[in-house]
């Protein structure tokens, strides 16, 4: 099942040196261990061996080790006795789960946004990265970036909305979401579909209107979870 050795290191060292440098040393590995997994690099099921990884980024075990509990913690990986850990798979319980999940609280943070009386300072923002899943949405070959470009969009969201409990939620499902988005993002009518979901965000925002703007999150969200059950089902998955 995996693409390459039972390593899931294949930077160099040197890219710990790009990460901020706010974070610990177990965030700067867990950071760069989690780029590789949602970029798909590291396979579903795939092995990640703590000797491999600490001898890539010429550390001890400890800061491996405490990488991979902070992946785990964010469903990106699991450890399992004797056997150490390994990506998790995707499958279509969790979808319906973290998918449900998102669309109460994005529906939440959307609303927030749109009443909040300072929204207009962030709009340009949030106009300028929608600006750019419309012109991702028709390039086939930027499917990736285009669901990259939707993560950034919802970490500035998460960020701007007002409850600090409902940041800590959504920024906690933000990896374990990305991998599902990228599925469910896949094809081009579902960017077209998302990007009109985006639009019509804007709308709400810039017009102050709470209930509209949850209303388009929700369905945004459980369109993204059908799309990527869809594809999940399609590939044999459960």
């Amino acid at each position: 099942m995996a693409r390459q050795p039972a390593s899931a290191a294949t930077a160099p060292p040197a890219a710990l040196a790009a990460a901020p440098l706010t974070l610990s040393l177990p965030e700067q590995i867990a950071a760069q261990l989690a780029v590789r997994i949602t970029s798909g690099a590291c396979a579903p099921g795939q092995r990640i061996m703590e000797q491999v990884v600490a001898g890539e980024f010429a550390v001890s075990r400890g800061p491996v080790r405490e990488a991979l509990r902070l992946l785990e913690k964010d469903g990106l990986v699991t450890i399992l006795p004797r056997r150490g850990a390994q990506v998790t798979n995707l499958t279509i319980g969790e979808v319906k789960e973290i998918f449900d999940i998102r669309a109460a609280l994005n529906g939440l943070r959307d609303r927030d946004i749109a009443e909040d009386p300072q929204r207009r300072q962030l709009l340009p923002l949030i106009e300028a990265e929608v600006k750019k899943l419309a012109a991702q949405a028709r390039e086939p070959a930027h499917s990736d970036d285009y669901a990259e470009t939707v993560f950034r969009l919802n970490r500035l969201l998460n960020s701007a909305t007002r409850s600090a409990r409902l940041r800590t939620i959504l920024g906690a499902l933000a990896q374990q979401t990305l991998r599902y988005s990228k599925l469910g993002l896949s094809t081009e009518q579902r960017r077209r579909q998302s990007v009109r979901h985006w639009q019509e965000l804007v709308r709400a925002i810039r017009e102050g209107d709470g209930e509209s703007a949850q209303r388009t999150a929700e369905r945004r969200v459980r369109d993204s979870r059908d799309a990527a059950i869809k594809k999940l089902e399609e590939s044999g998955g459960r």
